[in-house]
């Protein structure tokens, strides 16, 4: 499978947007660790205006607006690893990892 790695934000809503997901945080395993950025689909995108408390089914993640979600993106200094966009598919494979740039 062919990848491209996304950092422009506007690529990566777009991206996000076609497959419906949503930004998201999920809180950290170890006490003091950072949360984890995450993008989520289905289910867990979806956020009831009229419980404002999540469900311990969805493993603590907290739904987020964009604007927090690349602040964090960008002070962590990350990409967006994504499947090379094939003609009738959305796949939603998607890792994030640690953007090096030359000289790093």
């Amino acid at each position: 499978m062919k990848t491209v790695m996304l950092v422009d934000h506007e690529a990566i809503r777009d991206w996000v947007a076609a497959r419906a997901g949503s930004p998201a945080l999920q809180e950290a395993t170890s006490t003091g660790d950072d949360p984890v950025l995450r993008i989520v689909f289905g289910q867990s995108a979806y956020e009831d205006d009229d419980r404002p408390e999540r469900s311990e089914a969805t493993g603590g993640l907290e739904l987020i607006d964009w604007d927090e979600w690349f602040t964090l993106f960008d002070k962590r200094r990350l990409a967006l690893v994504v499947p090379e966009d094939r003609p009738g598919i959305r796949d939603e494979f998607h890792e994030l990892v640690r953007r090096f740039d030359p000289g790093d």
